[in-house]
């Protein structure tokens, strides 16, 4: 592993580079925090697919995507003189450094639900006429990750269920009045308890310690590399999926499952 001072020289690079690159490409020049906006989110979902795939040297990469993308926001925040990097590095410090009284001042804790208890309390008391600590979930996440974050927010201030066999029950709760909706034929009635066995659901992930989006993904990638290895052994035969049966399919999705 490299230095520290070899770190900060790397860093300095960076810095330097996108000092260069702001003065003399057209493409940067153009860029502003709205441009950027997007191709930072995209390169989060790549990063995020990078460490699904637990693909270290792609995860490296992305990193520095990601890295970019803050030094170029700190460069145009820099240009109006409203924060450099600097400001932005001291920001998290400050914060971190405010957040972990167990580790800078005299707070004890016994565990991390402590940890996290305290994070959301100090948290509330710092947003600026925040009354909720549900102000804090971005409203763009998707519903996914949203669910899942709102339920750790109101975990970190004590509003949780004690043993999982409790979530468990609610979710045979919510599955029965699901059940009950669908048999009535009622769709926005179902909807709305489908929704409810979703939420509950990503209530269980959570007590079980599995993070509900990366569960989901997996299975998106292990379904599609299955369907893909459908599709190649149907073209193999010259046939078109829609005129195989469904006996035939189930052949070789059986064989994709033992690969």
């Amino acid at each position: 592993m490299n230095s520290r001072a070899n770190q900060l020289k790397a860093f300095d690079r960076l810095l330097t580079i996108m000092d260069e690159l702001r003065e003399q490409c057209p493409w940067d020049k153009k860029q502003t925090m709205e441009t950027l906006r997007h191709l930072t989110i995209e390169e989060t979902y790549e990063l995020g697919d990078a460490i699904l795939d637990n693909d270290l040297q792609e995860i490296k990469k992305e990193l520095g995507d990601v890295l970019l993308h803050i030094v170029f926001y700190s460069k145009i925040g820099s240009e109006t003189n409203d924060f450099d990097i600097a400001d932005v590095c001291h920001s998290i410090c400050d914060k971190l450094v405010h957040r972990h009284p167990h580790i800078y001042g005299d707070v004890k804790v016994t565990d991390e639900a402590d940890v996290k208890r305290n994070w959301e309390q100090i948290k509330l008391k710092e947003g600026k006429g925040k009354t909720s600590v549900l102000e804090g979930v971005p409203k763009s996440l998707p519903a996914l990750v949203k669910a899942n974050r709102i339920q750790d927010k109101v975990a970190g201030v004590g509003f949780d269920w004690e043993q999982p066999h409790q979530v468990w029950e609610k979710v045979e709760e919510e599955l029965a009045e699901f059940k009950h909706e669908v048999d009535q034929g009622n769709t926005d009635a179902m909807e709305n308890e489908f929704g409810d066995v979703l939420f509950s659901m990503v209530n269980y992930a959570r007590f079980l310690k599995i993070n509900p989006e990366n569960a989901l993904e997996r299975t998106n990638k292990k379904f599609t590399k299955r369907f893909q290895y459908l599709e190649s052994k149907a073209r193999n035969l010259n046939k078109s999926l829609k005129d195989m049966t469904l006996e035939e399919m189930d052949v070789f999705w059986e064989e994709a499952k033992k690969l």
